[in-house]
Formats: C-alpha cells, structure tokens, sequence
C-alpha cells in the first residue's frame, strides 16, 4: 500500500511538471503581450523595451527556469492587464466559480442518482426509458446551445430570471442547469448501471427471499452497494465542473474563473493563464489521487500491491 501511494504521488508531480512545461509553451504561442501593451504609434524602441522589463527578451529556457523557481516560491507573478498577483486575482474569481459548481453538482446529484436508481429498479419500463432519453440528451445538448436557449425561454420570453452576470440565486440558476446537465446525465447512467450489478447479485435476492421490504432492499443494501462507481464520478465531476466552466461563463458573462481564463488568452496575459491552468490542473490531479488512495479503505475488498 506504501509503495503504491508513494508511486502515485511520484506520477502526480511528473504529471505537473508536463503540465507546466505544456501551459509554458502554448501561452507564447498566442503572440508577444508587448504589442497589445503599447499604443498604435508606439516605436520599435518601446516595444522592446517593455519587452525587456517583461523579461521575454530572454530564451525560453531562461524563461522557463524564472517561471518554475518563482512557483518554487509561491510567486505566480503579476498579471500584465490588470498588474496585481495572479493568485489574488484567481482567489477573487475562484470563490464565484466555486458556488457554480457547487450550484451545479446540487442538481447533478439531486436529479441524477435519484433518476438512475428508479431507472434500474423499473428496468424495462417507461421510466427506464425516460432515463436513457434523459441521459442521451443531456450527453448530446452542447452547452452553449443549452445555455442560449434557457437565456431565450426563463430570461426574454417568460421574464423569470436574469440574462447573465452574478448576484443573487437567480443568477446561479441557468448557469447551473446549464453546466450540471451533461454530468446530470453521467450519474443517470452510471447510478443505473451500477445498481443493476448490485441488483442481480445473491445477497440480494437473499434479502428479498428473506421479506425484507423492497424500499429497504434498494436503500440500505443495493444502493449502498453501488456508491463506489457513483461517488467517484461524482468527485471527478465536481474538479471537471470546476474546471470546465469556460463555456458557461462566457455564455451568462459570469465573472469566474473560465471567463477570467478567456479574457486573459485574449489580452495575453500569460501569468494569469499560466496560473489558472496550473492551478485547476493540480485539483484535478490530486483529485484523483486522493479517489485512488480513498478506494482502498472504503471498499477492504480493493488491495493495491
């Protein structure tokens, strides 16, 4: 057990440093930030300049090495657009993000084991069919498309809530039905495939031979049973919800970290980007690692040798 966890936590941080060198090279691929610093009649003098007082005069390796010893540090730099720390500003948008995901994962969990669980239990029948729909559509809908037409229907048409920005709940409510319904549809598919293993094992037509009432056959042993598969997606889920908020926010004008992420790519601001991307790259890493260690104690029949 030892040494697995001590090789996971090796591969964790070589997964980190791919990931560093990855995120360094694609920001210098979107074009030279010094541009878009100086006005239209700026000199070739003062381009280079800013050049220089930006340090990306300097050879990559050079570069690279300043980057990774500042992160050694706890020094993420300054964002070129906005000049203050790029972990306060990722704090600041952070916290907006974490309520939408939050948001998000509540109706992910609230409509998607419940309708997997009966869609297992009432396999074969019309709500067993309603669930696969319900999956297939919510795994087929793009994002955007979703979120335009809740904006079109609840916003313009019905009046009920607002178009975009942040504020109260109703300002969380489209954004997050707009991000929870593809993961929505991945724990309806999951919950009913796993609750169908557990359903046809021996210990459960035991109990149902025995008259164990079926509410407490589904809800104590089956449901329980299943929780593995479920609750590891549902974590994974929550580190991709807080990582795949891009699209969303950029769709509602909601000021988190995807919309930050956008307007930085877009002013090329490559501490803020570098910053982001690491930092989401590292929760979902030892996310995972933390899922793989987990597995091991909640179920004993798991031995990592």
């Amino acid at each position: 057990m030892k040494i697995y966890i001590t090789k996971r936590i090796i591969q964790a941080f070589f997964c980190i440093f791919v990931i560093t060198i990855v995120i360094f090279m694609l920001t210098r691929l979107s074009g030279d930030p010094a541009l878009l610093m100086v006005g239209p009649e700026a000199s070739d003098s003062d381009i280079a300049a800013i050049r220089v007082s930006l340090g990306l005069d300097k050879p990559l390796y050079v570069q690279y090495w300043s980057y990774i010893s500042n992160i050694l540090r706890g020094d993420f730099g300054r964002s070129l657009r906005w000049g203050v720390p790029t972990l306060v500003l990722f704090g600041e948008r952070f916290v907006n993000t974490l309520k939408l995901g939050a948001a998000s994962m509540v109706f992910a969990l609230f409509f998607g084991i419940p309708v997997g669980v009966l869609s297992a239990v009432k396999v074969g029948r019309w709500f067993d069919t309603f669930g696969k729909v319900f999956a297939l559509l919510g795994q087929a809908l793009p994002v955007f498309w979703l979120g335009i037409m809740l904006m079109t229907f609840l916003s313009v048409y019905l009046k009920l809530l607002p178009t975009s920005g942040i504020g109260g709940l109703k300002h969380l409510v489209m954004p997050a039905i707009t991000l929870g319904w593809y993961f929505t549809a991945s724990l309806v598919r999951v919950s009913r495939s796993a609750m169908l293993d557990v359903l046809d094992t021996e210990y459960i037509k035991m109990a149902r031979l025995k008259g164990v009432a079926e509410r407490w056959v589904i809800m104590k042993h089956a449901l329980k049973n299943a929780m593995i598969p479920i609750a590891t997606l549902g974590a994974i889920n929550f580190v991709i919800l807080l990582n795949g908020t891009v699209i969303t926010e950029t769709v509602f004008n909601y000021p988190g970290v995807g919309k930050l992420v956008v307007d930085a790519i877009f002013k090329r601001d490559f501490p803020v980007v570098q910053t982001c991307v690491l930092i989401s790259s590292c929760l979902f890493i030892f996310t995972n690692l933390f899922i793989d260690i987990f597995y091991s104690y909640v179920d004993p029949r798991i031995k990592y040798e």
